[in-house]
This record gives structure tokens, sequence and C-alpha cells, in this order.
């Protein structure tokens, strides 16, 4: 009967601990944002580090620890991959459409600032390189 006791209480906890676990990784994943996105850059663009070529960008958004982290990847041709810190601002709501914000630096250079992609509920703001 004790044994039965002690099974009851260890299910128990495992239940606890596996709620508050899925709780913690939903909460991570309801971020209003997605994944992976495309970007098209008209002309060059300074994300980071890296000047860009104009054309077309498949958009990962990974985490790097506590860190949030944008890699930027052509989608035809070998232009460098681009990696980027940046934050997550929350929109007041959905966003209708997509949008690239930047500004052009002392060599007249496009440099991202920030980009907001349709239908997410948070906007990718990004750290400037001195």
């Amino acid at each position: 009967m004790r044994f039965l006791k002690v099974l009851g209480v260890l299910v128990c906890a495992l239940a606890l601990v596996s709620i508050l676990v899925s709780t913690a990784a939903a909460e991570d994943e309801n971020l209003g944002i997605r994944d992976v996105s495309r970007v098209t850059f008209a002309a060059p663009m300074r994300v980071g580090t890296v000047l860009l070529p104009a054309g077309d960008y498949l958009v990962r958004h990974t985490m790097e620890g506590q860190e949030h982290v944008m890699v930027f990847q052509a989608v035809r041709g070998k232009a460098p991959e681009a990696k980027v810190k940046c934050t997550l601002v929350p929109l007041a709501q959905k966003a209708e459409h997509n949008q690239t914000i930047y500004q052009l630096n002392a060599a007249n250079e496009r440099v991202l600032q920030e980009l907001v992609f349709r239908g997410d509920t948070a906007k990718h703001v990004f750290e400037t390189q001195n």
C-alpha cells in the first residue's frame, strides 16, 4: 500500500513538471513571429557588419542562448551570409505588410535598422554596429 502512495506522488510530480516545461516552451514559441521569412533588398544593404548585394534573402530567426539572432542567406547566388542580433518589439496589431527600415551611413550605404513581416505581431529591431 505504501508503494502505491509513493508511486502516486511520483506520477503527480512528473505530470506537474511536464506541464511546467510545456508551458515554458509554448511561451518561447509564442513570440508573434515566424521562424523563417523572405525579404528582397532592391539595393545593397548593410546587415550587421556585412554588405549584402541586392537580391532575395531567406531570413531565419534563431536563438543563441538568450539572444535573438537573424541569419540572412541568399536565395540564389553566392552572397555572403549575415548574422545580426535583434530585439523583438511588440506591435499594436498584426502587421498588414512587409516593411524594411534603413538609414544611410557616412559611406552612403543602406544600413538595416528594422524589419516587419506581414502577419507578425512583433518587429525586429537590429543592433547598430560601430
